[in-house]
């Protein structure tokens, strides 16, 4: 059986409680459902012991699943995989390193932050001098951060290597910071008890069942990976007739993924202001700019408690007969080829799938029914005036 570090179980929790779900991780990394739901449980115990929350491990937590998302897309734009020889990757890192730091980079492609350092100033690629500089500072201030609890910013690590001796601009130790990912944990802090303290409500409390449409909806993210590039597949469904009522795809797994599909739900359905929205903790859902947004619609929100995946299990469910039924049985041909085969899932899945919850009825033919009998019902009490 193989042995898990804590970094690796940390990375797993981590793309948990930033959207993906149990299935897909369980997927990607050959892990069983069960001892994942076990780390998490474990994760969410060590939370519970303190008073107050742990805003390092927090922090860590958030930067370890921003890094993993990051090094998933530079593995995905990358023109060589890591096993690629040294010089083909060095020439990845400088064609990404616009968009990346160099420390994310090298991680990505498994080459020494050194070594890629010393390839520049051996081919005089830009400016040598200040390659050189960069890397004869940047163990020295990696050093300080570290030393001083990850608190200090550029201009207070700035102020030390000046007292020690060191001829630097304070501009140059915020580049190396950036490019090497070193960011202060107090810009955090503040942001992070915020996000703990308003993330407990589980309005929905696994009450799958309700009167009317457009009462609650829930909502997840899963991912699917075609052509070597990960798509992040956001889905809203209905819980009174099980039915999708709006669906997105994006190479990104962001606010902005959750933000646009729920637009497209609340544009075509128009719910009134009681409705019920429930998610899981991840940070497309909890973040400041989508809270602010159903907040602005009069929408409530309904979080799964951590390591709960059976608090949205109805959407959970979705996707796995989603991947089951559709995904996986297709060799898509090309990215359009598999943007239908999503469209028509979906519209087989609402259209022609019956469920045995529904009385073995369609999601759109329960709907109906509802909206049928009410317009009857009205007609009928028009009528009796």
């Amino acid at each position: 059986m193989k042995h898990y570090s804590q970094k690796e179980k940390l990375d797993i929790v981590s793309s948990y409680l930033n959207g993906e779900t149990i299935s897909s991780i369980s997927l990607r990394k050959g892990i069983s459902r069960t001892t994942i739901y076990t780390w998490i449980k474990e994760h969410n115990q060590r939370l519970k012991k303190g008073k107050s929350p742990n805003f390092r491990y927090l922090h860590d937590l958030e930067q370890t699943a921003q890094r993993q998302k990051q090094i998933i897309e530079i593995l995905q734009r990358s023109p060589c995989p890591p096993s690629a020889p040294l010089n083909q990757k060095y020439e990845a890192i400088k064609q990404l390193s616009k968009d990346y730091t160099v420390n994310i980079l090298c991680e990505a492609l498994q080459v020494a932050k050194g070594s890629y350092y010393n390839h520049i100033l051996r081919n005089k690629n830009g400016a040598t001098k200040s390659a050189q500089r960069h890397s004869e500072m940047q163990p020295i201030i990696e050093q300080i951060f570290h030393e001083n609890n990850q608190v200090f910013g550029a201009s207070k690590i700035y102020a030390i290597l000046k007292d020690r001796g060191y001829a630097i601009a304070e501009t140059t130790v915020a580049k190396i910071m950036h490019e090497n990912g070193l960011f202060s944990i107090r810009g955090y802090a503040k942001k992070l008890y915020n996000q703990h303290r308003e993330r407990k409500k589980n309005i929905l409390q696994q009450q799958f069942n309700v009167p009317a449409p457009n009462e609650v909806w829930v909502s997840d993210i899963t991912y699917f990976s075609v052509f070597n590039r990960m798509y992040y597949i956001c889905a809203i469904l209905d819980l009174y007739a099980r039915k999708i009522i709006a669906y997105k795809v994006s190479k990104h797994n962001s606010t902005q993924l959750t933000k646009s599909t729920f637009k497209i739900a609340y544009q075509n359905r128009q719910p009134s202001s009681n409705l019920l929205f429930h998610s899981d903790q991840g940070s497309n859902y909890t973040s400041n700019e989508f809270r602010k947004y159903l907040k602005s619609l009069n929408i409530t929100q309904s979080f799964s408690r951590p390591g709960t995946p059976y608090d949205n299990s109805v959407i959970e469910s979705f996707f796995g007969s989603f991947k089951r039924e559709g995904l996986y049985r297709y060799r898509f041909k090309s990215e359009r080829d598999f943007f239908e085969a999503i469209d028509e899932y979906i519209n087989f899945y609402n259209e022609k799938r019956p469920h045995s919850i529904l009385m073995n009825q369609t999601p759109n033919g329960f709907e109906s029914r509802y909206y049928s009998k009410h317009k009857e019902k009205s007609e009928n009490d028009t009528e009796h005036i």
